[in-house]
């Protein structure tokens, strides 16, 4: 049995990195999740004015509940998606002037339902190039608070970022939501800001956050379910065996009922309080499954749709589209790379098996680091699969190559 180490959650570094600026005092994030993305947000706090100290295994930082401390800065949320839309959000509590700009990948990422519920709560917000796109900027004066109405529907990172801001404005905030993706990724909000000290209440679509902002706390980051679903597939596809400890029943992330997908096809799974253990039984049976609520584990799954028995169909999948490349038509121009059949639609994609897949094969990552790490896990059934870009990871996971390359040795041939 291999015990795999996962870093922690790249979701859940992002929000305490925002709840922790906001707070009133100062908060240790014990083992936050180090990568590209995590650094560039911490850089976004210190541009901002916010201290940000780091040691090897914790982050302090001193809240501000009154907003930035300069009136004036340039912030590059290279490709993060959680920094380019909840730094220009936490900046519109301050007082002054702060432009932000991303990579040319995120720059594509769309941010006009975010920017329209911010300027309907009157903050002056201008984008400079592309309506709903970055590069923008943002003149704060505080945010008096007050009802609005979000369309959640390409991203939850819209209405994550609202709720942040809730506590923080002058009269509180009443979000009408008229659509939701990865709904779970909410609850990792509203369980987070009640663990600095806020509070949320909830009646169908409508989501009420009263003011009065958030205290400093210590905080622990768990492990990234995310991550661990290439490790938790690696054993399914293999036969071998993996735990994950720091990821059990009471974990935030509803990435992690991954696990469940594939114990409908076959694995063995065991969900314990405080670790999780995947092992494969040599079968991997064919299923339709949902994945609206667990999207960004989609790739993981078609990356190893081709070893089930029947075809594999993941539905209701539509705002992969939109992600750090569209992930549906990535998925499937890979795995037809490998002589798989593929079929798509607006928001499904169905793999059919009865092709081995082919060896050699290189496979175009988009700069996408979840495609890389999912076709990674193909490769284990499939020699001399390589990737045109196979450092994109460090977007989430800069060491992954080095773990899964360890995994690789302790599982079954």
């Amino acid at each position: 049995m291999a015990v795999v180490d996962i870093p922690g959650s790249k979701s859940i570094t992002a929000r305490a990195l925002f709840l922790a600026a906001a707070a009133d005092g100062v908060t240790t994030l014990v083992r936050p999740l180090r990568s590209d993305d995590t650094e560039g947000f911490a850089e976004g706090l210190t541009r901002l004015g916010y201290r940000v100290g780091r040691t090897p295994d914790t982050w302090q930082i001193d809240g501000r509940p009154e907003g930035p401390s300069v009136t004036e800065a340039e912030v590059y949320c290279r490709d993060g998606a959680t920094t380019a839309r909840f730094l220009p959000t936490l900046a519109a509590t301050g007082r002054g002037t702060y432009r932000f700009d991303a990579s040319a990948q995120m720059r594509r990422r769309p941010l006009l339902p975010l920017s329209r519920a911010l300027r309907d709560l009157g903050v002056d917000l201008r984008h400079e190039e592309t309506e709903g796109h970055h590069p923008l900027i943002v003149r704060a004066s505080g945010v008096e608070g007050g009802e609005v109405t979000l369309d959640a529907g390409q991203s939850s990172q819209y209405l994550t970022a609202l709720l942040l801001l809730g506590p923080l404005t002058r009269k509180g905030l009443r979000i009408q939501v008229t659509d939701l993706v990865s709904a779970p990724y909410v609850e990792i909000t509203i369980a987070m800001m009640r663990a600095f000290g806020a509070e949320v209440g909830r009646d169908g679509d409508v989501f009420v956050v009263p003011p009065g902002g958030y205290r400093a706390t210590t905080y622990a980051i768990e492990p990234d379910a995310s991550t661990a679903s290439y490790f938790f597939a690696a054993a399914a596809v293999t036969g071998g065996e993996v735990t994950v400890p720091g990821l059990g029943a009471g974990a935030l992330q509803g990435d992690l009922d991954f696990v469940d997908v594939l114990g409908r096809m076959g694995a063995q799974v065991t969900v314990g309080a405080e670790s999780t253990t995947v092992r494969g039984t040599g079968e991997l049976r064919g299923l339709t499954v949902n994945m609206r609520d667990i999207s960004d584990t989609m790739p993981t799954l078609a990356a190893i749709a081709p070893f089930a028995s029947g075809p594999v169909r993941i539905e209701d999948v539509g705002n992969t589209r939109v992600k750090e490349c569209d992930r549906l038509d990535a998925c499937a121009e890979g795995l037809r790379r490998l002589g798989v059949r593929v079929e798509t639609g607006p928001d499904w994609i169905e793999i059919h098996p009865g092709t081995a897949p082919v060896a050699g094969a290189e496979i175009k990552s988009y700069g996408d680091h979840r495609v890389v790490m999912s076709f990674a896990v193909t490769g284990l059934r499939t020699p001399g699969i390589t990737f045109d870009d196979p450092r994109c990871v460090r977007k989430t996971f800069p060491a992954f190559h080095e773990a899964f390359a360890e995994l690789r040795a302790t599982l079954p041939r």
